[in-house]
């Protein structure tokens, strides 16, 4: 009977260490994984401008008209912003008339979050409009770490000529502002 009861201690023993061994919980094992991507320069607008089709009629020789609107140039570096200098940003007649109108722009930037621009602060003709070589102002977009958006708001002004009262009848225009890398 004693070496029954030694061989059922030792066989307990041995259940119960390696019953225990088999029930230990394993200890966390970490997986890792290295991640990268680049983000390229984005330079976009949201859309293009609202049409511009609320300027209020012109009524007399020395009476203008003036509206606006606005869109999101989204960017993660600095811009130029340049105009059509082309006739096809002057308000022309659009019947059998050659009559034009003083056509004028200028814009804005909100200045919400860093990214911004330079204001063109006066009015520019068509011709003269984000065009630096031609005696007009050229305007940049700064960008600021954070912020990748900027509201452009362009601002346009229709007017008879000095003296001159423009043919009667609807007039029209286009008007692009193009966005480049660089300041």
């Amino acid at each position: 009977m004693r070496i029954s009861a030694k061989v059922l201690l030792l066989a307990g023993l041995y259940v119960c260490v390696t019953g225990n061994l088999a029930f230990a919980v394993p200890s966390d094992a970490d997986a890792n994984c290295a991640i990268s991507i680049t983000v390229d320069d984005i330079m976009e607008w949201s859309a293009n401008f609202a049409d511009i089709s609320d300027l209020a009629n012109i009524t007399s020789q020395s009476s203008s008209s003036t509206s606006s609107k606005t869109t999101t140039l989204y960017t993660n570096g600095d811009l130029t912003l340049t105009a059509d200098n082309a006739v096809a940003a002057q308000l022309d007649n659009d019947g059998a008339s050659t009559d034009t109108l003083v056509t004028e722009y200028k814009l804005a930037f909100d200045s919400v979050g860093g990214t911004t621009g330079n204001d063109t602060p006066a009015w520019e003709t068509y011709d003269k409009f984000l065009n630096s070589g031609s005696g007009g102002t050229a305007t940049t977009v700064t960008h600021a770490g954070g912020d990748g958006a900027v509201d452009v708001t362009l601002h346009v002004q229709a007017s008879n000529d000095t003296g001159q009262v423009a043919d009667s009848g609807a007039y029209s225009c286009i008007q692009t502002i193009t966005a480049s890398w660089g300041t």
